[in-house]
C-alpha cells in the first residue's frame, strides 16, 4: 500500500501487539470524516491479555480495550456507528449481560448499529467474547 496519510494503522501499546498474528487492532480512515476500522477486542487486558473464564468479565475488559482504540483516536463509544458481536454458545443469559454492559457506555439517544454472530469457539479456546466497531468522527 502506498504511504497515505489519510489511512492510519493504529496499535495502542496499552494493549497487546498484533502484528504477529496478521492484524491492526484499528485504522482510521480520513476523507472528510475520520473514519476507524477496529478489529476485534476480547477479554483480557493489556500485552498479556489473560483471560478470566467469565462471560461477565470478558465483556467488560473488551469494552475497556474499545475504549482504548478509540481514545488512540481521540474518539468515544459516541463516535460507534456499528459493531459485531461475537459470541461462544450464546443465550439469552449472555444478552442479558451484554445488554447490561452496553447500557453502561452508549447513552440510550445514540446506539449504534448491531450484528449478533453466535459461535462455537474464537480465537483462543479460552475466549467467550469478541467486538468489532467501525467509528465516524466529523
Amino acid at each position: 500500500m502506498e504511504n497515505n496519510k489519510k489511512i492510519q494503522l493504529i496499535n495502542p501499546t496499552e494493549l497487546f501487539n498484533p502484528s504477529p498474528y496478521g492484524f491492526s487492532h484499528s485504522i482510521s480512515l480520513e476523507s472528510p470524516s475520520q473514519i476507524c476500522f477496529i478489529s476485534g477486542q476480547s477479554g483480557g487486558v493489556g500485552e498479556n491479555h489473560l483471560l478470566v473464564d467469565d462471560f461477565k468479565t470478558q465483556v467488560q475488559d473488551a469494552l475497556k480495550n474499545l475504549k482504548i482504540v478509540l481514545q488512540s483516536h481521540s474518539m468515544t463509544f459516541e463516535n460507534v456507528v456499528k459493531i459485531t458481536l461475537l459470541i461462544v454458545d450464546h443465550n439469552s443469559e449472555k444478552l442479558e449481560i451484554w445488554a447490561e454492559e452496553a447500557k453502561k457506555v452508549w447513552s440510550q439517544s445514540f446506539l449504534p448499529t448491531s450484528t449478533l454472530i453466535p459461535v462455537s469457539q474464537l480465537a483462543l479456546p479460552e475466549m467467550l467474547f469478541e467486538i468489532d466497531a467501525i467509528a465516524v468522527k466529523n
